[in-house]
């Protein structure tokens, strides 16, 4: 049905209403809009087919009323009066509609056949008939046909083809339009009716086809056909649909491009195109290439090198995909460089390249290490994917993290395992907050769990609201609540958990939305905590696989490994298990498995069995006697005579599977006592950890021996006795194993000591006291407690680290933090800049450890300071980003938990600022508080802190900063009150650090209403009447520590100097504070000596000569000291010339950046010439198309 010219409504366009009718709009009510609506179905309804003036003037108004907003309206009541207008219309209008286009048409007259369904009038039915068969000579816009149709219309078409005498171009464009991207996705159906067509009938018209070709491409003929403009697309899609079509044109594109067959290659050039289309379209037919021309294999990983490096994060992801497809057809296809580009590619900044880089080497891991698709020899090629990807793990982008999750249904497997075990605690928690009454606390406390969840889900910020939601839901519904707990109850097995999660993500998903946020969100945390790896058979399967390595069955050797190897490896995963679900290890067969292994030789089997049993071991006694009875006399023996480690572990597994761990321990800890000799070092070891682990879990029951123990073999005889001579070569560290065993035994006794404290917890009979002297003095001597010098470098850096070690785990105890004074606090910090660089990297760790835990005070976040006189630059970036992580850590802990002002004094990083001046002040290494050089130290310790502290200006916390070291500034050192020196040091450092502070920030000056909280252990403050002003470092000083260099001296200073008078005494009598101060700098030791003895001599004749003389040398030293102070002005003139030079050598680079930066415009310009040259030729055939096509159907086999 063809159209007339669309009618122009009278007016220019403006709509008229009947004579009393006003305007119809979207802006007033619908109330209003029916009201008006039955003025015009009146007014239409009235209206003669005849009245052209009329038909005319309401032609606009027809129009209208075929808008959205009378069609689509939600009221009824305006639906069905338009409906009337729309039939009236189509009356007076007929037989020319005044809707133009098929769609309003259609449309209009759908709305109207539905609206008519409200007539009830049975008597005029005729009227739906009539319209019927009017819309049934409209042009439909269903174009799909039933199968039978079709067979019989490709019948007819594929005849007509085949046995007419020719194909004409007209013909042939009415098949081929429907293969334009354009036509083809508007019409799906008449697009597969061209491709069967083609297919069917390619042997007769794949001439006609080439004849097109031919006479668009080489004749440059594009008035043949419309279709010349899409020549390129045309191609592409033939390829696709039969390559046979395109036999004959690829001569004619190879003419095209004046490129041979062979010479395919040369237009690989185009993978460095300057147009990002370009290179994206090569990319993605790389793997083509790779697959049908492997000799093109080297030059394509060349420019798959460099297109892997792409700025444009669609070729990155593109490579990956191309050199993925590759590997999945043919491993021996991508060699190892184009999987280390992919390899590369999982650190992405974008996580759509490190997503699909994962997922491809997920997949060809599976499909040849897995499924074992290629053989040994492939797999083994590949064999690096599985650790690659599991420490992927360890990113911090927490997408990564959760698609490991995805990959896997070693080393990162034990982190996704405490991963997902904290979270489980953390939802086991907040539901049970919903079993207690709603309360402020309770909510404060819910909601500190809700965002403690969302830090481990993508997206943090709409993972908060998204848990918040959460949350309300399982507040109100109790079914939810019972499958979430169900879900994470230690019992719940893998299918069980299936069938949880499937309840839980059916009651989310109403109302069903096409893309719901809060429920992937909701299952991101399910995918997280649901047991979906590991239940009871799981465990019980790994048991099996255990048995089989042991028996010697499992075919281990085959898989590369030994079986000692395998055993190893597979209870150091039955190990990590335990720790997460220990519930699961419950049954007689997998603890009968671990007793064989406990019975092994390899020390490090039996410890793991330990381990195990140690952690899943609760219900043994109760459930399982038989275990029980064999498991006792293994551990006793290990704890008597087995490994250090297996000792600890055996003394820990009677403690918490025994209920008569008393009588257990005894009988362990009686021979052990009376069996200590020091003589005999190496017999040593495994008694000492026994006892000190049994004096710690059982305290009481132990006291007395105990202390007997301590007093007279561990100090007396063991610590302050040297028995051998060490090896004295010099060296500051040894291996472990080349240590002595009297050294291991002190270090072991030196543990005992803090074991036996931390299992006491009080300081009653004031050994804690003794204890901390005794590792003082260790500290203090350097590690040779005795001073006898028998004890070697190597051997005393062990004893130092396990003293300072030894302070601070005592100070993670509460009664013992308090009693360690700030002299030992210092000894302990001091051991960051030990000699030993091994020694300064361990305790640098185990401090480190500590603190973010939150175990230690934050006094001891103060020891990192020192790291900054670290002279290893590797272990200076190690201490901070220790520092940064443990501030982060308190700043998220303060955020999340609600703290008191007390506690926040412990937890604020910048309290620890006094904690930090105080050490710095008592540092050995500040003797001179005066020089450049020991100031400039304290200046980079202070730095060292304060930059990460000063990161952000978070509630003028510069201010803040600046405020305290002031305050502190007015108080004394409570160490040493009354020392003068030591409280100058005290000011000065906290001069230098104002002077840092205001230095680096412009904020700290503002005023800041908080009042610093300064710790009275270490600083005494004040009567009010107290006032320390004093500036303590010269502006000299200050100009030295901003730049590094003395500010110069003016030129009057040095040229108008006070000229004596001849004949006048220079002489002064001498003052207390002249004789107290510095002699002056211009007078030399010589001359000095000369005038005292000068001014002791009686006055007689002799003192003539003896005056010549001394004014003689007076010149003389005057002479000297003028020609160094010429050599001095000297060497400035040649600094000054060096800074000249460095000047011209900025003054220079600035005009090289000039210089490219015209460059660059300039070739801005140019691409911007050369885009407006591509923009002229666009109607000519494209060099790229050609190459695109060519290069499609030149890799594929079939041509």
């Amino acid at each position: 049905m063809e159209f007339p010219q669309q009618q122009k409504p009278a007016g220019d366009g403006k709509i008229i209403y009947p004579p009393g009718v006003k305007e119809i709009t979207d802006k007033i009510s619908n109330d209003e809009v029916v009201k008006r609506l039955k003025m015009v179905v009146k007014t239409y309804m009235d209206m003669d087919q005849d009245s052209e003036e009329e038909k005319q003037q309401y032609l606009g108004l027809a129009l209208h009323l075929a808008s959205e907003f009378f069609l689509r309206n939600p009221n009824k009541d305006v639906r069905l009066l338009v409906a009337c207008c729309l039939a009236d219309i189509f009356r007076i209008y007929a037989p020319e509609a005044p809707y133009t286009s098929h769609d309003k048409l259609k449309v209009g007259s759908l709305e109207l056949c539905l609206r008519l369904g409200g007539f009830q009038d049975s008597r005029r039915r005729y009227i739906k008939y009539r319209l019927f068969t009017i819309f049934l000579e409209l042009k439909q816009s269903n174009n799909s046909h039933n199968q039978k149709v079709q067979m019989h219309m490709m019948d007819l078409m594929s005849s007509i083809i085949m046995e007419g005498d020719g194909v004409t171009q007209e013909l042939l464009d009415t098949i081929l339009i429907n293969l334009i991207p354009a036509h083809k996705n508007l019409n799906k159906q008449a697009y597969d009716l061209a491709k069967t067509l083609l297919k069917r009938t390619v042997q007769t018209i794949e001439t006609c086809i080439a004849n097109f070709f031919n006479q668009v491409l080489v004749m440059g003929k594009s008035s043949v056909s419309d279709l010349s403009e899409h020549v390129f697309d045309l191609i592409q899609e033939l390829f696709a649909i039969d390559p046979m079509l395109l036999t004959s044109v690829m001569p004619q594109l190879e003419f095209k491009l004046k490129v041979a067959g062979s010479k395919l290659g040369c237009g690989l050039s185009a993978f460095n195109d300057i147009h990002v289309p370009v290179r994206l379209e090569c990319v993605k037919f790389a793997s083509h290439c790779l697959m049908n021309h492997p000799d093109l294999a080297r030059d394509l990983t060349e420019y798959l090198k460099v297109r892997s490096h792409d700025p444009e994060e669609a070729i990155r992801h593109d490579v990956i995909v191309t050199i993925i497809n590759a590997g999945k057809k043919d491993l021996n296809l991508v060699n190892d460089q184009l999987l280390g580009f992919v390899r590369e590619r999982t650190l992405d900044k974008r996580w759509r390249v490190r997503k699909e880089a994962m997922m491809g080497l997920a997949q060809l891991y599976k499909k040849y290490c897995l499924h074992h698709e290629a053989g040994k020899e492939s797999a083994l090629k590949i064999s690096w994917i599985k650790d690659k990807l599991l420490h992927i793990y360890y990113q911090n982008s927490i997408d990564d993290k959760m698609f490991v999750f995805v990959i896997f249904a070693s080393r990162a497997l034990n982190e996704m395992w405490k991963c997902q075990n904290m979270l489980r605690g953390l939802v086991k928690e907040l539901l049970d907050h919903h079993k207690l009454p709603a309360s402020e606390a309770n909510n404060t406390a819910m909601f500190g769990k809700l965002m403690s969840i969302a830090k481990n889900l993508p997206d943090a910020g709409k993972a908060q609201d998204f848990m918040k939601k959460f949350n309300q839901v399982l507040s109100e519904d109790e079914k939810l609540r019972v499958q979430l707990e169900m879900l994470i109850s230690p019992t719940c097995s893998c299918k069980q958990a299936e069938i949880c999660v499937r309840e839980i993500t059916r009651k989310l998903t109403f109302p069903k939305q096409p893309t719901n946020p809060f429920l992937e969100m909701v299952k991101f945390l399910l995918e997280r905590i649901a047991p979906v790896h590991i239940d009871s058979e799981a465990i019980s399967a790994l048991v099996k696989l255990l048995n089989k390595s042991i028996e010697g069955t499992a075919d281990d050797d085959e898989e590369g490994v030994t079986p000692d190897t395998a055993i190893r490896s597979g209870l150091e995963l039955l190990k990590v298990l335990s720790f997460t679900h220990p519930t699961a290890f419950h049954s007689a067969e997998t603890y009968e498995s671990l007793l064989q292994c406990l019975k092994m030789e390899d020390d490090k089997v039996a410890e793991a069995a330990i381990q195990i049993f140690r952690n899943t071991g609760q219900k043994i006694e109760t459930e399982l006697q038989q275990i029980r009875s064999t498991l006792i006399p293994i551990l006793h023996q290990k704890a008597k005579r087995g490994t250090p480690h297996q000792a600890k572990q055996a003394v820990h597994c009677i403690h918490a599977i025994f209920n008569n761990k008393e009588v257990q321990l005894a009988q362990i800890f009686e021979p052990l006592s009376h069996s200590l000799n020091a003589d005999v070092p190496e017999q040593l070891i495994t008694p000492l950890v026994s006892l000190g682990h049994i004096a710690m879990l059982a305290p009481d029951q132990f006291a007395s021996p105990m202390k007997s123990i301590v007093a007279n073999f561990i100090v007396k005889d063991l610590l302050m006795n040297d028995r051998s001579v060490g090896n004295k070569n010099g060296k500051l560290w040894t291996a472990d194993e080349e240590v002595s065993p009297e050294v291991l035994a002190k270090v072991h006794a030196i543990k005992l000591l803090v074991r036996w404290l931390l299992g006491m917890k009080n300081n009653q009979s004031k050994s804690a006291n003794s204890t901390l002297r005794l590792l003082s003095a260790m500290l203090v001597s350097e590690g040779d407690l005795t001073e006898q010098k028998k004890i070697s470098k190597s051997d005393m850096s062990r004893l130092r680290l396990a003293a300072g070690a030894a302070i601070m785990k005592l100070a993670q105890e509460q009664c013992y933090h308090e009693i360690i004074t700030p002299e030992q606090f210092q000894l302990c910090g001091l051991v960051i800049n030990d000699e030993c660089y091994q020694v300064r990297q361990i305790f640098a760790q185990k401090l480190h450890v500590a603190l973010v835990k939150l175990l230690l005070p934050l006094e001891y976040l103060a020891v990192f300071a020192l790291c900054a006189k670290d002279p290893v630059k590797e272990r200076r970036a190690h201490a901070r980003q220790c520092l940064l992580k443990n501030i982060s850590v308190r700043r998220e802990y303060i955020k999340q938990n609600p703290v008191t002002q007390e506690k926040l004094i412990s937890l604020l990083p910048e309290y620890v600022v006094p904690y930090m001046i105080h050490l710095l002040a008592h540092d050995p290494d500040f003797t001179k508080p005066h020089e450049y050089e020991q100031l400039k130290d304290i200046k980079e310790c202070l730095w060292f802190m304060l930059e990460v502290l000063m990161t952000k200006n978070e509630n003028n916390s510069h201010a803040f900063l600046r405020k305290m070291v002031e305050n502190i500034k007015q108080t004394k050192d409570a160490q040493c009150p009354e020392d003068v020196k030591a409280n100058e040091k005290l000011y000065i450092v906290c001069d230098v650090a104002l002077f840092v502070i205001a230095n680096k920030s412009t904020a700290c000056h503002l005023d800041c209403q908080k009042e610093p909280v300064l710790p009275s252990k270490f600083f005494l403050v004040q009567d009010k009447d107290f006032k320390n002003d004093k500036e303590y470092l010269t502006a000299e000083m200050r100009q030295m520590l901003l730049t590094g260099k003395p500010k110069p001296a003016p030129v009057l200073a040095a040229v108008n100097k006070p000229l004596t008078v001849p004949g006048r005494r220079i002489f002064k009598t001498p003052t207390a504070s002249d004789t107290s101060s510095n002699t002056s700098t211009n007078a030399s030791p010589i001359i000095k000596n000369r005038l005292e003895a000068l001014l002791n001599l009686p006055l007689r004749s002799t003192v003539a000569p003896l005056i010549v003389s001394f004014t003689w040398t007076v010149t003389r030293e005057r002479e000297r000291e003028r020609e160094r102070e010429r050599e001095r002005e000297r060497e400035r003139e040649r600094e000054r010339a060096r800074e000249r030079e460095r000047e011209r050598e900025r003054a220079r680079e600035r005009e090289r950046k000039r210089q490219r930066e015209r460059q660059r415009e300039r070739e801005r310009e140019r691409e911007r010439e050369r885009e407006r040259e591509r923009e002229r030729e666009r109607e000519r055939p494209s060099y790229l198309s050609l190459f695109s096509l060519i290069s499609i159907i030149s890799w594929s086999p079939v041509l």
